[in-house]
């Protein structure tokens, strides 16, 4: 697992952050950084909710 340090500083998760802002942020995450491997377990709650497809951003 690399960090994608540049992706970070640019884009840090905003302060008391809503769910929207987390889901946005933790999606965009998986997409530009490979430090993480999964998502919280608060966020794939909330995609189901929004029937967002969970395994097109899973990299288990």
């Amino acid at each position: 697992m690399s960090i994608n340090k540049e992706w970070h500083l640019q884009h840090p998760m905003p302060k008391n952050a809503t769910i929207e802002q987390r889901v946005k942020w933790h999606l965009e995450h998986l997409k530009n950084c490979s430090c993480r491997t999964d998502l919280p377990d608060t966020i794939k709650e909330e995609m189901r909710k929004r029937h967002i497809k969970i395994d097109l951003y899973e990299r288990n």
